[in-house]
């Protein structure tokens, strides 16, 4: 269900978060669309962290450190990243609103980014929204093999460390699957995130701007 919002309503960082607490995300039609539009799915994408699937082969490239992860470095670059064009999407819903209510919710430290760099180059990553003890993640993007993934696993290791109960990730694609991601019924997402709303959760359990390993990761994964 979608309900298109007039492009000349001033949507505040406040009005946002009332709508992630009532299950409602927005997007825009492409990035030259100024109208948002209110997105709430009769089916909505999750992955239920005490399930979080990682392969073998995923592991050993996370523990190997090829890749440098870092949480809340680089909000403008992982924006700009996840609004590049990309095989089966050459347009994007990011448009100038999104970013500057993001941005906003980010300087508020309601939004928070993982960022995997090669070298100092900028490879992959995420962003999303933390409220109560629930994650919304909005979107991800990778330059190189695995940086998506990568960002993910050290996403899902952050959550864990930090007690969240909820990883709302809107929609379920193939790349998602194989994390362990599903779908349920509207009904039962609501009742999934009135339950993680109550009490705080700690993004920062694992240290934000610097580098934290893929063997600290893992290790949080390994905890129940």
């Amino acid at each position: 269900m979608a309900s298109r919002e007039s492009a000349l309503i001033d949507i505040t960082p406040e009005v946002l978060l009332k709508a992630y607490s009532c299950g409602i995300f927005p997007m825009a039609e492409s990035a030259e669309d100024p109208a948002l539009y209110w997105i709430e799915p009769e089916r909505r994408g999750i992955i239920p962290l005490d399930r979080f699937h990682v392969s073998n082969r995923l592991a050993r490239t996370v523990r190997s450190d090829r890749f440098t992860v870092i949480a809340d470095r680089d909000f403008d670059a992982v924006i700009d990243g996840c609004a590049e064009p990309s095989p089966g999407r050459t347009r994007t819903w990011i448009n100038v609103r999104i970013r500057t209510l993001y941005r906003k919710l980010f300087d508020r430290g309601d939004c928070h980014t993982v960022e995997v760099y090669d070298g100092e180059d900028l490879v992959g990553g995420l962003y999303g929204v933390s409220l109560g003890r629930t994650f919304f993640g909005e979107s991800m993007f990778h330059r190189q093999r695995d940086a998506s993934k990568v960002a993910l696993v050290h996403l899902v290791a952050r959550l864990k460390a930090g007690r969240y109960r909820l990883l709302d990730t809107q929609f379920v694609t193939d790349h998602l699957r194989i994390f362990g991601a599903i779908e349920v019924a509207r009904p039962v997402y609501h009742k999934l995130l009135d339950a993680a709303l109550v009490g705080e959760a700690n993004f920062g359990a694992l240290p934000l701007g610097r580098p934290v390993s893929g063997g600290d990761a893992l290790m949080q994964l390994a905890e129940r």
